[in-house]
C-alpha cells in the first residue's frame, strides 16, 4: 500500500506526537481521538498505525520521551556543576536543581502538564513504567539532599518527603508564570531558591 503522500516516516512521525502532544494537553487525552490526532496532522486516520499501535501507546511515547529527556538533560547539568566544583557541594547542587527544574520545564509546558495529569489514563504496566522513570528523577534530587543532611548543610527529618514537596513546590511556577509580567524568569528562580533554600535548613 502506498504511504499517503508527505508521510515520510522521519516528519510524520515527531509531526503525529507533536500533534498529539498539543492536543492531549489542550483537550485531554479521553477527549481527543486518533481521527482527530491524523486531521491535525493532515493524514488520513489510518496512517497513524504505521507509527503508532494506538492512542495509548502514543500516550506512553509522549511520557517516556519527555522523561527521558529530563533525566538527560539533569545529568549533563549535575555534571557541569560537579567539573566547576569538586567536590560537589549540597547547597550548589541543590540550587543548580531549582534552577534546572525551573527552566527546563517552563521550556515545555505541554510535556510537563500531560506528565502530571495524564497518569491515571495510563495502563497499569504503562503506569509502572512511568513511575519508575519518576522515581528516578526524584532520587536524583534525594540524593542531594540526602548529600546535604549528612555533610551538616540541611536539617531535614524525612528526604523522601523533602524531595516530593521540593518537586510540588517547584512545579506551581508552571500554573502561573507568564513572560512579561512583573519579574523575569531568572528572577523568580532567585525567590523560588530562596523559598528552597530555607526549606531544608535550619
Amino acid at each position: 500500500m502506498a504511504r499517503t503522500q508527505g508521510s515520510h516516516s522521519d516528519i510524520t512521525g515527531p509531526r503525529i506526537r507533536a500533534a498529539a502532544l498539543r492536543l492531549f494537553a489542550q483537550h485531554g487525552y479521553a477527549a481527543v481521538s486518533m481521527r482527530q490526532i491524523a486531521k491535525e496532522v493532515g493524514v488520513q486516520a489510518g496512517a497513524l498505525y504505521n507509527y503508532t499501535p494506538d492512542k495509548q501507546s502514543l500516550l506512553y511515547t509522549l511520557m517516556e520521551g519527555h522523561m527521558r529527556e529530563l533525566l538527560a538533560a539533569w545529568g549533563s547539568e549535575r555534571a557541569l556543576g560537579a567539573d566547576i566544583q569538586d567536590p560537589p557541594d549540597a547547597m550548589a547542587q541543590l540550587e543548580r536543581f531549582v534552577r534546572f527544574h525551573i527552566g527546563f520545564h517552563m521550556q515545555r509546558p505541554d510535556a510537563v502538564f500531560i506528565a502530571y495529569m495524564e497518569l491515571r489514563n495510563l495502563t497499569e504496566e504503562n503506569f509502572v513504567a512511568i513511575e519508575t522513570w519518576r522515581r528516578a528523577y526524584e532520587d536524583a534530587l534525594e540524593s542531594v539532599l540526602k548529600q546535604g543532611v549528612a555533610a551538616g548543610q540541611f536539617t531535614i527529618p524525612d528526604t523522601k518527603i523533602a524531595t516530593l514537596a521540593v518537586i510540588a513546590m517547584l512545579n506551581g511556577v508552571m500554573t502561573w508564570y507568564r513572560s512579561g509580567g512583573r519579574l523575569s524568569l531568572d528572577e523568580v528562580e532567585s525567590v523560588y531558591w530562596d523559598m528552597v533554600r530555607k526549606s531544608v535548613t535550619a
